[in-house]
């Protein structure tokens, strides 16, 4: 498997993580369970947020953000819809995306005003890993709220996109 190759599967099963894990987030009751919903939203919204700034570098383009997180919280609808969109550049971009691109490297500026650089693909590592990371501080709270968090495992998204792999060579 090509490195472009490898990072849009992982993309694809970021993007379904996503849908996955937002629909159980949506299960958390807005009046008894506000605290757990908001601590969700939010930890969401800051991945979505740097997810937004990496696309903005990978494009060449401001991202306009001042931190890592929006001082507003959206509702969970605005925000599952922002993520899908921002998930489906992702999947488009890794599945166009020239190898040797991969290895250029990017200067740009953290939301704290330093500098930093990196290549493409350590970019997209950094917002595979960012947002892993993140989801499994989401499950944590839907557990404790009483709520199955999803299986975000990258095997599980192979067998559920290819169910083929199960059977024998």
């Amino acid at each position: 498997m090509s490195t472009s190759t490898l990072l849009n599967s992982l993309f694809r099963h970021k993007a379904w993580a996503n849908e996955e894990l937002y629909a159980e987030v949506a299960k958390l009751d807005p009046a008894t369970q506000q605290a757990e919903r908001h601590s969700a939203i939010r930890l969401l919204n800051h991945i979505f947020v740097v997810d937004r700034i990496f696309r903005a570098h990978l494009a060449g383009e401001a991202h306009g953000y001042a931190g890592a997180n929006t001082p507003e919280t959206p509702t969970l609808d605005e925000l599952r819809a922002a993520v899908a969109a921002t998930d489906r550049w992702y999947v488009d971009y890794t599945s166009g995306v020239p190898a040797d691109r991969l290895a250029e490297a990017i200067d740009f500026t953290f939301t704290d005003g330093l500098h930093g650089r990196m290549t493409r693909e350590e970019m997209l590592a950094h917002v595979i890993t960012h947002g892993s990371y993140h989801r499994g501080g989401v499950g944590r709270i839907l557990a404790q709220a009483g709520v199955q968090p999803p299986r975000d495992i990258y095997t599980v998204f192979l067998h559920r996109a290819e169910p083929q792999r199960r059977e024998p060579a």
